[in-house]
């Protein structure tokens, strides 16, 4: 009921008449201030009962005000990188009253996409696209005359990524008309680390480089053609810089102009700062300082725990109490806990994790353990390669990666883990549909991208109990061994069990039935039990297996579901091609079945946003869709 009131007068006078960018030009610094404060408090309206990325849409407020009223956006393309801080920019090009839907199925994305709006010039999700994107739209749009601008910006936690330095170094081989935003706010969704972290700091504090800078390039005639005023201020720029914080400018030495930092809060002087920086031809770099969660005290004393909160009290910011002691827990924090266990028994076993220390719950391994816990930044390769490094070592490491973000080391873990066949164990958090986050962040990829990779153990736990006993295993196990395993709670609340080894590559029938074969993987089972239970009304015995491993398949399982099921049925939280389902039918030929199988699991399409309820209804994985499929069965 909120949201409807919200639409209707929570937006403010001055937002209330933004239905694009051009609405902008005209404001004046007063309106715009205005306007800043009316789009915070409208996001803090509707994001205190549709939960989403609440931090970083705060931090970024006056930066995307700025942007879009200097630019000539959509012909000024703006790239965001990640797309947490992307809602202000949502709310203002053409979006507002849709932005009460934002995240839920049929409305809004959580991030920026092409087919949504023009003013989406890009589609992400993961981080540290940002700057090869729009440095290819630079150089395509000169190619093509066309003298337009081209932002991206960038957080500070993007910045570590690999992919972001790779475009850099292209980009200062160019003359691009490229304007790169750093967006430093000291944090990503955990604490930052790293060099280019302390890097950023350092040159923050150097502002007496930046005021001496610009004065010698303003007394040189600004931007020029003529190379050797423009070479002897490059000379002259890393001089000062040396002077005034002790090292050579990174982005400068890569040919990169480097302005700031400024203070990303300041929108009258940040759009001043814009518009000067319109007449500077070339790649260029402004790094602003912002606050994540500015506006609201507790999200900025608190950006971690506020970068999605869930609901909240949008004028205190206070998050109401979500679980007593005694509730059942999410599997990440199932992990986390058996993880330490593992740890106390074995001084071999090193956690590693690219940027989601809090995430996948691997903070709970650093507290005990902080000299054996490693969060390498967004730097997913970095994390499966250093696992490989320390395998060959004889350390035991468990590397934890969402399911989505590991396709980006997908080389490495084939190349140093796979290939040599070393002793990596990879847990892949968020695996299946994780719901409001969308196509970008569906864990539904993994099984069949790890399917065809020799050498490796695939094994996904139907519950809590089976996590730990994989996890277990796998650390007793010399081999690579992946574990994948759902967002969100699990099904036990007494989940602490006495861990056991158990034998790789075997399922179990754990039900007995007379008409069609359910064969699952993974957590899929809970949804085939009540099937099961629901069609016995309809004098229908269904026989359910749980199979455990993708690889290796256990073939006499396999083999006694065929050999006793003429209809069977195979159901798996990921994509359908190349995944369980199909292992089973690749078995069944191979062996001259000839049974009726269908799979069930997400089908071979991208998956919008939505409840994870919602969308396995809409992939007909849910208990209703399969119920009906079954009763067809039967009929035909």
């Amino acid at each position: 009921m909120l949201l409807n009131m919200i639409s209707a007068y929570k937006q403010g006078n001055i937002l209330k008449k933004i239905n694009s960018p051009n609405d902008l030009k005209s404001l004046s610094n007063d309106e715009l201030l205005s306007l800043a404060k009316q789009v915070r408090e409208y996001i803090l309206e509707v994001l205190s009962e549709n939960p989403g990325h609440l931090a970083s849409s705060l931090g970024a407020v006056e930066l995307t005000i700025a942007l879009h009223k200097v630019f000539n956006t959509p012909e000024d393309p703006i790239v965001w990188d990640v797309g947490h801080q992307a809602y202000v920019h949502k709310v203002l090009t053409g979006r507002r009253n849709e932005f009460i839907n934002i995240r839920k199925f049929g409305g809004l994305s959580g991030f920026p996409k092409r087919n949504e709006s023009v003013y989406d010039s890009f589609g992400v999700g993961h981080s540290s696209t940002s700057i090869s994107a729009a440095l290819a739209m630079a150089i395509a749009d000169k190619l093509q005359k066309k003298d337009n601008h081209h932002i991206a910006v960038i957080g500070d936690g993007s910045m570590t990524g690999g992919m972001a330095f790779e475009a850099l170094n292209h980009a200062g081989t160019t003359d691009a008309n490229l304007l790169v935003i750093l967006n430093d706010n000291g944090i990503s969704i955990d604490k930052q680390v790293g060099a280019m972290s302390q890097y950023l700091t350092m040159i923050t504090a150097s502002a007496t480089y930046n005021r001496v800078k610009n004065r010698i390039w303003n007394l040189m005639g600004g931007n020029t053609s003529r190379n050797k005023p423009k070479n002897f201020f490059k000379k002259i720029s890393f001089s000062l810089k040396s002077l005034f914080s002790g090292k050579s400018n990174f982005f400068e030495a890569l040919n990169i102009r480097y302005f700031g930092p400024v203070d990303g809060h300041d929108l009258i002087a940040l759009t001043k700062t814009l518009e000067d920086l319109k007449n500077i031809k070339g790649p260029k770099l402004l790094h602003i300082i912002t606050k994540k969660g500015k506006g609201l005290p507790i999200a900025e004393n608190n950006p971690t725990t506020y970068h999605a909160p869930g609901v909240f009290n949008p004028l205190t910011g206070e998050i109401p109490e979500k679980q007593s002691p005694d509730e059942i827990l999410k599997f990440q924090d199932v992990f986390g806990e058996t993880l330490v266990e593992l740890a106390k028994e074995n001084e071999k076993i090193v956690g590693i994790t690219p940027a989601m220390l809090s995430g996948c719950s691997m903070n709970k391994l650093q507290k005990v353990f902080p000299e054996r816990t490693f969060d390498v930044g967004i730097a997913e390769e970095h994390a499966v390669t250093l696992s490989a490094g320390f395998a060959c070592q004889g350390m035991i490491p468990v590397c934890n990666i969402y399911s989505s973000f590991m396709q980006r080391a997908y080389d490495q873990f084939i190349h140093d883990v796979a290939l040599q066949n070393l002793h990596v164990v990879l847990c892949l958090d968020r695996a299946g549909l994780v719901g409001e986050d969308g196509a970008t962040h569906h864990g539904a990829f993994d099984l069949a991208y790890l399917n065809c990779i020799p050498n490796i153990i695939v094994a996904a736990p139907s519950d809590e109990n089976d996590l730990r006993n994989m996890m277990f295993t796998a650390i007793n196990q010399n081999k690579p061994f992946v574990i994948r395993y759902p967002r969100g709670k699990g099904y036990l609340k007494d989940w602490r069990n006495k861990m056991k080894k158990i034998e790789i590559g075997k399922g179990v029938k754990i039900k007995e039935g007379k008409d069609i074969a359910i064969l699952c993987l993974g957590n899929t089972i809970h949804i085939a039990k009540q099937v099961a239970k629901e069609l016995t009304e309809n004098n229908l015995d269904i026989a359910l297996f749980d199979f455990k491993f993708l690889k290796p398949l256990d073939k006499e399982l396999a083999k006694q579901a065929l050999d006793s099921y003429d209809y069977i049925l195979t159901m798996e939280d990921g994509v359908t091609n190349g995944g369980f389902g199909s292992s089973i039918i690749e078995f069944a030929i191979s062996n001259n079945y000839h049974n009726r199988i269908e799979k069930i699991g997400i089908p071979n399409e991208f998956i919008e946003q939505g409840s994870v309820k919602e969308l396995q209804k809409l992939c007909k994985m849910d208990c209703e869709s399969v119920k009906e499929k079954i009763l067809r069965l039967k009929e035909n």
